[in-house]
């Protein structure tokens, strides 16, 4: 089974010029911890709820603060043509609750996430992903 089959398509992006303001709002309406900053077609990063409440509000930055000064830009991600329980391994191996999707291109096309494997028809996905994100041997 490939990534493809299981992952979310649709996901929402913001860009790094916008405000962690507008992302802590937006984050609320689609009730959602973390958003992928997408900047000219291309994923340059995330910004999480935490990132929003420990870089910033807990050092004092103002609402109008771009995304770019607080975003995580070191990011992993997942093609979509790979193994599903290769995705799993890594995912669990790197301790991450979501991963970025992108297609040969390097276009962001979707979302993998605990809940996507968790639902997917691969019970050894499944299975190996929450053994070696819970530490279980």
């Amino acid at each position: 089974m490939k990534v493809s089959d299981i992952m979310t398509r649709g996901v929402q992006t913001i860009t790094p010029t916008q405000t962690i303001h507008e992302a802590a709002a937006m984050m609320a309406r689609i009730n959602c911890g973390a958003l992928l900053v997408n900047q000219d077609d291309r994923l340059i990063g995330m910004i999480t709820d935490r990132d929003i409440t420990v870089r910033a509000v807990a050092t004092g930055m103002p609402g109008e603060t771009p995304i770019s000064e607080v975003m995580s830009g070191e990011i992993r991600y997942c093609f979509d043509d790979e193994d599903v329980l290769h995705v799993a391994r890594n995912m669990g191996d790197n301790q991450l609750r979501r991963l970025p999707v992108l297609n040969r291109d390097k276009r962001l096309v979707g979302v993998v996430s605990l809940g996507n494997l968790a639902l997917s028809d691969d019970p050894q996905a499944s299975a190996e992903l929450l053994r070696r994100v819970t530490g279980a041997h």
